[in-house]
């Protein structure tokens, strides 16, 4: 480990979860229900501990060539399959993969549908960071402990988990891009392509340059992993289907091409999972 340590600085930190946690704790069992029924399993990233030192060790053994873990004879790769049983998603349908849109609502017109307050408030909240427009976490954490629409506050404090834990790209602020996501989750748009592709993004230019900051879908990603490195690993032990993944055909091929383009945010990565299925 020793060894890891020196070949690969990640620092995973991240801010304000305790605050969500706080508030999950605070909610009694009609709130929560609502909110799995809702979007499933998302709130359960919330209890998943980040390990440093574990993923200065899963960066070692990543390939960022053809994006997948490989370690002697053992090749993992997480597959869209296994991350939409993981969070077992009511609202999303596998199959309807997210893309950007244009001529879609303005950055102020989404959130106000989705927090269900005035124009002027919420101009009033939105900054401008950089190229992006955000809206600050504590002025969505204000809402979600006062709003009287129970409805709207467990939206808010999902669009919340997803900007803070899945994709933080402006630490403590909700951007546009995460806000255009959440907006088509009503679609039933998967949002498990992008958070993948931003997985296999993070973890390639981490391995490369031997240093980074991976903060975005830590949580998730671990959360695949002890489902297959929970007990002591053996060869006839590894196969490409985690026991709890529901049995379905699983997506690797786009036209005649073997692999399959996973579209994120601001982007696209290539996804081969043909490469590690034994």
């Amino acid at each position: 480990m020793s060894k890891l340590w020196d070949f690969t600085r990640i620092s995973v930190t991240q801010k304000n979860l305790h605050e969500l946690k706080e508030i999950w704790d605070q909610w009694d069992d009609e709130i929560k229900q609502l909110f799995y029924r809702e979007y499933g399993n998302l709130s359960y990233l919330l209890d998943v501990k980040v390990d440093n030192h574990l993923f200065r060790a899963l960066t070692q053994y990543w390939n960022h060539a053809y994006s997948y873990f490989t370690s002697g004879k053992v090749d993992l790769v997480p597959t869209v399959e296994e991350y939409t049983t993981l969070l077992r998603c009511p609202r999303i349908q596998v199959d309807k993969v997210y893309s950007r849109v244009a001529n879609v609502l303005t950055f102020l017109k989404r959130l106000m549908n989705i927090t269900g307050m005035s124009e002027p408030w919420v101009a009033a909240q939105i900054k401008q960071k950089g190229d992006s427009k955000c809206i600050p976490w504590k002025s969505l954490r204000d809402l979600i402990l006062v709003h009287p629409n129970t409805k709207k506050r467990v939206n808010i404090f999902t669009l919340s988990i997803y900007e803070l834990v899945i994709f933080p790209k402006v630490l403590g602020h909700v951007d546009n891009a995460v806000l255009d996501l959440f907006d088509r989750l009503d679609k039933r748009v998967t949002p498990v392509s992008i958070i993948l592709a931003k997985t296999f993004r993070y973890l390639s230019a981490c391995q490369r340059v031997g240093e980074g900051r991976f903060i975005e879908c830590a949580q998730l990603l671990l959360a695949w992993f002890h489902g297959h490195f929970w007990k002591s690993l053996q060869d006839k032990d590894v196969e490409w289907r985690a026991p709890r993944m529901i049995l379905n055909e699983i997506l690797y091929r786009s036209g005649d091409f073997d692999w399959v383009p996973l579209l994120w945010i601001c982007g696209a990565v290539g996804y081969a999972p043909l490469l590690v299925l034994r």
